[in-house]
């Protein structure tokens, strides 16, 4: 009898992390920035209960039956986005923000190369950011929009 084929499948998994930011961008006057960013601007700062959707895709192993080790991910997920992000000021206590605006695209971008470093290579596939249940980022990895 021959072997199954191998199945590819895509597995979620999800945390939720509290953070403060403030909008604000270095190259742009205080006037632009409360022109641009409104109320997110407020020189206090705001919060937001962050939720994030981060999926994985691979090859589901004949033998274990997994695409990856859910304790393994659980981990990674811990110190990609739970260690650096959760109960922070996000602009003053993640380094990565001191140069980049604190929007929620940068956030999806730094939890994916966070994650990129630690996970195996070519099993990151997505990773989603409910900023609230209105405001979604999906980041894929792409770098830039190619022209036609």
């Amino acid at each position: 009898m021959a072997p199954p084929a191998a199945r590819l499948a895509r597995l979620s998994r999800t945390v939720s992390f509290s953070a403060c930011h403030r909008l604000h961008s270095k190259a742009l006057s205080d006037e632009e920035n409360i022109k641009l960013f409104g109320k997110c601007n407020n020189p206090n700062g705001h919060g937001h209960n962050y939720k994030v959707i981060v999926t994985v895709r691979g090859e589901i192993d004949p033998v274990s039956g997994m695409v990856i080790n859910l304790t393994d991910l659980k981990e990674y997920m811990q110190e990609a986005i739970m260690e650096p992000l959760d109960h922070k000021n996000l602009d003053k206590d993640v380094p990565y923000f001191a140069e980049v605006v604190s929007t929620t695209e940068n956030v999806a971008v730094f939890i994916w190369e966070n994650l990129k470093r630690l996970l195996p290579m070519g099993t990151l596939y997505k990773v989603k950011v409910y900023e609230t249940d209105q405001n979604i980022v999906i980041y894929k990895g792409e770098e830039t929009i190619s022209e036609k």
